[in-house]
């Protein structure tokens, strides 16, 4: 196809927008797929992406249309996810694109993620198309959702165009914009192969599949070509594009996006945001690559120890088709043999533990999920620690910084006061406060992201009555009294229950630990001391009472020396006991706390 009639675009969305309806309408108006076929959330294949309403992972997807000037346009629609966990993935996959379609509900107006989703492509320069979508519900309000892009999002009102994915009202106009705005791909190195790697999936028959977006040159099967970042030569075995099943193509020219399989077995071999060109002439690499790190771990254990070889073998199936995460065995006390997960977020350590329960059937605990903390020694090296269990001795900490980020919460304006109190219960610092219209207000705040792991996005849907949205960024580490938090049972340390928590909180956090445990561990024959400590400093105790057999049962009537001689003979060996005895806590036990 000529380049001049090529169009690479993606939709952007709040989640529940309306993303993925509005695909699977472009999709049915192109002729892509056939009436037959049609099912709702095409491009999601995934029963957790169709069950929430989510799109986990992004899929390409080409389409020809025939615009009213009589001209045919290949159109390729980059469908990305929209949860800020995946926001690497979403910026890679924008900046294969020069235009995005921005959806905002009539209903709802502007939330927290769109306006992430507009700044993130802004920055990258690409043509904003904005749709306001769902006017058919009897409570839209078009008007106030194009003030709020004008005061908000500085995108003109009489741009957005008025459209209902579900009752294909305004499809035709998007399409026609989509032409008629986007502006065609230009050629970048002078007609030598530069590609962008994207996406990649992993197919039993074929290997690694990588999605790419073209530059500049050709690339088909046969050719050799150079990964840029990770230095590797591969071999071309087969090109295409997707429609939305693969499908060969002979070559892919200048502007247009598809796949390529080579002689790749692992997907950690092609680097998201990698530059592929050609192995005898290099073109420049193209900018904004960088590693995906993991920003939040967990340990994952079998329940049934014996289960440990066959989650080994689906945890790295699971990898294969999702890069970012990473996984590392390590044991434990307490739970046995298990592995140290990274994730990219809550989202993302979720949609695994779920995957894994789902598609493997694996019975899974997984411990408290932590951050990762960079940790300055008094020598001057600076450790980065994930595991609380691999926290040096204090004296040997000079300071302990933990990640931030910036958040973005969307209310109305009656539950200021109760999420400012929220925040700071989180220990965080609101930075200021931008009303958006008569109804809502948007809150800047500063917040550790160790604080908002467990329960902050639930709390803010209870406070606001499900009207509050909710966004965030990365906002580099900070300084903080960072403390270990040990449980110790019978004056020895369980390292399952081990956690990394701000020193102000731990008093508080390893009360509630303490209680717990004392609810859950089997009475002994002697007292079991339950503590929570701070290096030496016991901050939290429970007793669990000892079972207590009645000595004197025997002893009718006579002198009382008798009874207490007696009981004086149990204390005895109660004591003995306890100094050698070691408490075994049940499995049931970790579950019950680690769910808490």
């Amino acid at each position: 196809m000529d380049v001049t009639h090529i169009r690479n675009f993606s939709i952007i969305a709040h989640i529940d927008h309306g993303k993925t309806t509005l695909s699977d309408r472009l999709l049915f108006r192109t002729g892509t797929i056939a009436a037959r076929d049609m099912e709702d959330q095409l491009l999601d294949s995934m029963d957790l992406e169709k069950e929430r309403g989510i799109t986990i992972k992004a899929h390409p997807v080409t389409m020809y249309y025939k615009a009213k000037n009589g001209e045919t346009y290949e159109l390729n629609l980059i469908d990305t996810p929209g949860h800020v966990d995946f926001a690497y993935e979403v910026s890679r996959s924008l900046s294969a694109c020069e235009g995005a379609v921005l959806i905002v509900d009539a209903a709802q107006g502007v939330e927290a993620q769109t306006v992430a989703n507009v700044h993130l492509a802004s920055k990258l320069n690409l043509m904003i198309i904005p749709v306001i979508n769902k006017i058919d519900l009897p409570h839209a309000d078009v008007e106030q959702a194009k003030a709020q892009l004008e005061d908000i999002l500085a995108i003109p009102g009489e741009l957005a165009i008025p459209a209902s994915a579900k009752e294909n009202i305004g499809i035709e106009e998007i399409l026609e914009a989509v032409v008629a705005r986007i502006p065609a791909p230009t050629p970048t190195a002078n007609g030598i192969l530069q590609a962008l790697a994207f996406d990649s999936y992993f197919d039993t028959y074929k290997g690694v599949v990588t999605h790419v977006r073209l530059f500049d040159g050709v690339l088909k099967a046969g050719m050799q070509v150079r990964l840029l970042h990770s230095g590797k030569l591969v071999d071309i075995k087969e090109v295409g594009s997707f429609n939305p099943k693969p499908y060969v193509r002979d070559q892919l020219t200048v502007g247009e996006t598809g796949y390529f399989t080579a002689n790749i077995k692992s997907p950690a071999e092609v680097k998201m945001g990698d530059t592929i060109t050609d192995a005898k002439r290099p073109a420049p690499s193209l900018a904004g690559f960088k590693e995906i790190h993991p920003m939040v771990f967990s340990g994952i254990y079998p329940i049934n120890t014996s289960d440990y070889e066959h989650l080994k073998t689906n945890l790295a199936k699971l990898q294969l088709n999702d890069s970012a995460f990473v996984f590392q065995a390590e044991s434990s006390v307490a739970l046995g043999f298990g592995f140290r997960c990274g994730f990219l977020g809550l989202l993302h350590l979720e949609i695994v533990q779920e995957r894994l329960r789902r598609e493997y059937e694996m019975d899974i605990i997984a411990t408290y999920p932590s951050v990762v903390y960079q940790v300055t020694m008094t020598d001057g090296t600076v450790k980065e620690i994930d595991n609380p269990a691999f926290l040096p001795e204090p004296n040997y900490i000079l300071k302990i910084e933990e990640p931030m980020v910036k958040g973005f919460i969307i209310c109305p304006n009656e539950y200021i006061g109760d999420l400012m109190m929220l925040i700071t219960e989180k220990r965080g610092v609101l930075d200021h406060t931008e009303t958006i219209d008569s109804r809502r207000v948007m809150l800047t705040t500063m917040l550790p992201l160790s604080e908002i792991l467990i329960d902050f996005h639930d709390r803010i849907k209870s406070i606001t009555r499900g009207y509050g949205s909710m966004d965030y960024e990365h906002a580099g580490n900070k300084e903080s009294a960072m403390v270990k938090l040990d449980l110790l049972v019978n004056g020895e340390s369980v390292d399952a229950f081990s956690c990394i928590v701000h020193r102000d909180k731990a008093e508080n956090r390893g009360r509630i630990l303490s209680a717990k445990l004392k609810e859950v561990i089997p009475k002994q024959q002697y007292q079991v001391a339950i503590q929570a400590a701070i290096g030496g400093k016991i901050i939290a105790r429970e007793t669990v009472s000892a079972m207590r057999k009645d000595v004197t049962a025997k002893c009718y009537g006579g002198d009382i020396t008798r009874k207490r001689k007696l009981l004086e003979k149990q204390k005895e060996g109660k004591k003995r006991m306890k100094s050698f005895g070691s408490v075994n806590i049940p499995q049931e036990a970790f579950i019950e706390v680690l769910k808490s």
